[in-house]
């Protein structure tokens, strides 16, 4: 095992780091020792730094809504109620979707001539003209998020139901007998019992939407006017277009070093939530 590890996981890193110290390119001149200085121009591109910003809103955004969602739904689905089971199973559905295929249906559903959602809103009386809404930069990106949490909250709201299942039921009747509301069990007895598979589904979805790629390729393809570009389109860009292979690996370990530092700031904060309470 341990050396199926160092296979597909040490080496890979090991030779894209030395990539990115060199002036590797596609089918250009022998790779030369270059330094630090793939890192350096990764961060002076105006382009990585927009595309860094915009991917941060979209991860920040994003898993926070997938975040409120999933836990409200896992509560919901936790409570006795008639149709409890289809409705668990419905809840399934949106996650189980490959992305490629949930990108081409919110991409049809934001539709500006024939969309469902223009005709929802218009037949509604909210909008009076139908709108292009991958087509407009203000809310392109606004759009490419709502696919992306009704794909993925389903997987925040599953492992939330999975934790109710393991808090002791007794904790709630002592809490009831002590007087507290629902507001104070879910704060002194919910969300202690959950809050550790809770951090482990942020943390993956972080890493998730920060290299998020497909379902903005599919939807916007970067657009309008790059307002959608994650940090991952620069990546492919310089690696795979611009055939600067070792800037592009820069550009990947920078990338992941971010998102590192990100899933680092939500364990802080999820530790500290949690030995408060």
């Amino acid at each position: 095992m341990l050396l199926i590890m160092v296979g597909v996981t040490a080496w890979p890193l090991v030779r894209t780091i030395w990539l990115s110290l060199s002036s590797a390119t596609i089918g250009g001149d022998p790779a030369q020792w270059v330094g630090l200085d793939n890192y350096l121009d990764a961060i002076r591109n105006p382009e990585f730094q927009e595309s860094l910003g915009r991917t941060l809103y979209f991860t920040l955004v994003s898993v926070g809504m997938e975040l409120v969602l999933g836990l409200l739904v896992g509560l919901m689905l936790n409570q006795r109620f008639k149709g409890r089971a289809v409705a668990r199973a419905l809840l399934v559905l949106p996650w189980a979707l490959p992305t490629i295929v949930n990108a081409m249906m919110w991409r049809l559903i934001d539709g500006p001539e024939y969309g469902a959602l223009n005709a929802l809103l218009f037949q509604s009386g909210l909008i009076a003209d139908y709108r292009s809404w991958l087509g407009d930069p203000s809310v392109a990106i606004e759009m490419v998020i709502l696919a992306d949490v009704w794909k993925n909250y389903p997987f925040v709201a599953l492992i939330v139901l999975a934790a109710l299942q393991t808090v002791p039921e007794d904790l709630y009747e002592a809490a009831r007998l002590d007087g507290a509301g629902a507001w104070t069990r879910f704060l002194n007895v919910t969300l202690p019992g959950i809050l550790g598979p809770l951090s482990v589904a942020i943390v993956l979805r972080t890493i998730e939407a920060f290299k998020v790629f497909d379902i903005v390729y599919v939807m916007t393809k970067g657009g309008p006017l790059d307002t959608t570009k994650p940090v991952s389109f620069v990546v492919y860009q310089e690696a795979f277009s611009y055939l600067r292979i070792g800037s592009g690996a820069a550009y990947a370990i920078l990338m992941a070093g971010f998102s590192a530092c990100l899933i680092a700031g939500y364990v802080f904060l999820l530790r500290k939530q949690e030995s408060a309470t």
